[in-house]
């Protein structure tokens, strides 16, 4: 099961950070993501992290502004977000797969969180 949460509205420009907190005992396993959607589109890439950090992968959108990471012994991801804009707005979504590296295809992920809202005004 994975919780995300930390989702709020901030001005252009700001900061935020998202969490997702897995339930799993094994989190360490998986490759883990995040992805975001507006709604009446598709669910987008965002960013990605193998099983010990060492590897990450990030969507040309937000290169250089957000940073994943993660917690493994705290079982938990996040996405430090930076300059953030108004086109970040979406609702974000961290999910786990079982595959060996990252990847940015959202049928290469096995679960998925529920979701938390980030609303940027410009």
């Amino acid at each position: 099961q994975l919780q995300a949460s930390g989702g709020g509205l901030v001005q252009a420009g700001g900061s935020l950070r998202l969490s997702c907190a897995a339930s799993a005992r094994t989190f360490s396993n998986y490759v883990m993501g995040w992805f975001r959607q507006v709604p009446g589109k598709e669910r987008d890439f965002v960013a990605a992290i193998n099983w010990g950090g060492g590897s990450t992968y990030y969507a040309d959108s937000v290169k250089g502004r957000f940073t994943i990471s993660r917690d493994n012994a705290k079982n938990t991801l996040y996405l430090q977000m930076n300059s953030l804009k108004a086109a970040d707005t979406a609702v974000y979504y961290c999910a786990a797969s079982t595959d060996y590296s990252v990847s940015p295809r959202r049928y290469d992920y096995d679960y998925w969180g529920q979701g938390t809202l980030v609303t940027v005004s410009s």
